[in-house]
């Protein structure tokens, strides 16, 4: 077997050709982390959006859209009256009637974006867990309550968006209470509003929707409630489905960024094979030396693997690193709320295998056309 620092003085031969590769492995490995990272990310909240032990209850027909929903607003109170079971805190039963509205807000900063607002009533506290209020109170009439991520997604600045600070919604002003935090869900990225503010900027008197809460109930209570209740028509889905669901629509962009990935990757890939090539084709004469003197095929092929991977490896610290900087926390804004990319040990794994999967198929080619003559030839060639 030859030296393992034979391999490490190869890569300082020619240091134009050792930056081509690391360069080349190093944009790959950093787009497929970027890529990863996306639809992980878009996945996980979305996914973390829906609690298992809640269901909402949609006007028929609009199951996959709740701000297309309408229902009467007296069914929070019929429910509570109905079924049995279901979650109760403080002697309140916990039911959530809510309205989805998205619609032009206008800051103090004269700034006019779209955002997606809803409004609700304490109860809403109760039904979804993973909201805490981290600063100010619940809004009252004329109040809001914005997510700790609202100013990414309408691309102003957190002091717009401070406590005590106005924003005009269809040219009635409201004053922000409160800001809440509801971690790796798409609800940081919302406004809520009292229910009867909103009744009263959306123009509506039937509710988006009555989200609710099980305790001993079981889905089945609840969808059996909305089958005897024709009168009502409404459609029983767990929150996590619908959340589930609301990610399958979002499928067209994760495949986008994949192919936007692939192309740029295949540009990068190519252009590092071809270096590696070249960088070992350029001593195919060496190599039949090497052979001549007692190196069997494979201990070459060792050597040249050796040396591939000691270059992947530096350009999946490189990629890394520049992960970490420019990706870790990064914010991406989307019509249904914000999410953060997150470089984790699975990026890590990732980026090694890209790494050790890019260090084979830049070694096979050239040691191919290298080593599979006969001897004679390669030292004539």
């Amino acid at each position: 077997m030859l030296p393992i620092t034979y391999a490490i003085r190869n890569i300082s031969r020619s240091w134009s050709k050792t930056l081509q590769v690391i360069v080349g492995s190093t944009l790959t490995i950093f787009v497929i982390i970027a890529a990863s990272s996306f639809n992980k990310a878009m996945l996980s909240t979305l996914g973390a959006s829906g609690e298992q032990n809640n269901v909402m209850l949609i006007g028929a027909g609009s199951e996959e859209s709740v701000e297309r929903s309408e229902i009467p607003a007296t069914v929070p109170g019929i429910v509570s009256a109905s079924i049995r079971g279901l979650k109760q805190q403080f002697g309140q039963t916990a039911v959530s009637g809510e309205i989805y509205y998205m619609g032009l807000v206008e800051g103090a900063n004269a700034k006019r974006s779209e955002a997606l607002m809803r409004g609700v009533e304490l109860s809403a506290l109760q039904v979804h867990s993973q909201i805490a209020i981290v600063q100010g109170r619940f809004p009252r009439a004329g109040e809001l309550l914005v997510g700790r991520l609202v100013a990414n997604q309408l691309d102003w600045s957190e002091t717009d968006l401070a406590i005590g600070k106005t924003i005009s919604i269809d040219g009635e002003t409201f004053t922000i209470s409160g800001i809440f935090e509801a971690p790796g869900s798409v609800f940081e990225a919302e406004i809520w509003m009292n229910l009867s503010d909103m009744m009263a900027v959306s123009q509506r008197d039937a509710l988006s929707c009555a989200v609710i809460s099980l305790d001993n109930a079981e889905f089945e209570d609840v969808d059996l409630f909305c089958k005897q209740r024709l009168d009502l028509e409404l459609s029983a889905v767990r929150e996590s489905d619908y959340y589930n669901k609301l990610s399958k629509f979002y499928m067209p962009i994760q495949i986008m960024v994949w192919i936007t990935a692939l192309l740029v990757v295949s540009g990068a890939v190519f252009g590092g094979l071809n270096t590696m090539y070249a960088a070992f084709i350029s001593r195919k004469k060496e190599l039949g030396t090497l052979q001549a003197v007692g190196y069997s095929r494979l201990a070459l092929v060792i050597n040249m693997l050796q040396e591939s991977f000691f270059l992947n490896l530096i350009a999946t610290i490189v990629a890394l690193s520049l992960s970490i900087l420019l990706l870790n926390g990064f914010q991406i804004a989307f019509a249904s709320g914000v999410f953060a990319l997150n470089i984790d040990n699975f990026s890590i794994i990732l980026a090694l295998i890209s790494a050790a999967t890019l260090s084979i198929i830049g070694v096979v080619v050239p040691a191919w056309h290298a080593l599979y003559p006969p001897l004679t030839s390669t030292l004539r060639s």
